[in-house]
């Protein structure tokens, strides 16, 4: 693979249908491919250099944003390569989403690190589970 060209590796990661984002040690958004697009509704133009603060909703952020910096502080996440996060989001309609994501820590040659996650519009799935375990608990009671 020492042959595959890093902008083919970029190509990728833009046309992705999961979503890929990537944020800097502030907490700014940085890199913003087409699958976040489709998935938040705000465009890559609309969310560059904004704070992740956009998609997280106001009483996760508390929570969201002391992991961020333990994580930041340690230069390590708690969370293993096999770790896979549930957690709300808003999208730029307002609609509450839910994600699913890996995260992982990017060291910069300069030595600072950025955060990326690749993220999946899990909604709909919930949605089923959650008709699905009200059904089964109406056929008990």
């Amino acid at each position: 693979m020492e042959d595959l060209n890093p902008e083919v590796v970029l190509g990728m990661a833009a046309q992705a249908p999961d979503g890929i984002v990537i944020i800097d040690g502030d907490g700014l958004i940085r890199f913003w491919n087409r699958g976040s697009e489709r998935i938040f509704g705000f465009s890559a133009d609309e969310v560059d250099g904004r704070s992740l603060d956009v998609i997280i909703p106001e009483r996760h952020r508390k929570r969201h944003w002391d992991g961020f910096q333990e994580a930041m502080d340690r230069g390590t996440t708690r969370y293993g390569d096999a770790d896979l996060l549930n957690v709300p989001a808003l999208a730029a309609d307002g609609r509450k989403l839910s994600i699913e994501f890996s995260v992982v820590l990017l060291p910069a040659p300069d030595g600072s690190t950025y955060v990326g996650a690749v993220i999946r519009d899990v909604t709909a799935r919930r949605e089923r589970e959650r008709e699905l375990m009200r059904r089964r608990a109406e056929a008990t009671a």
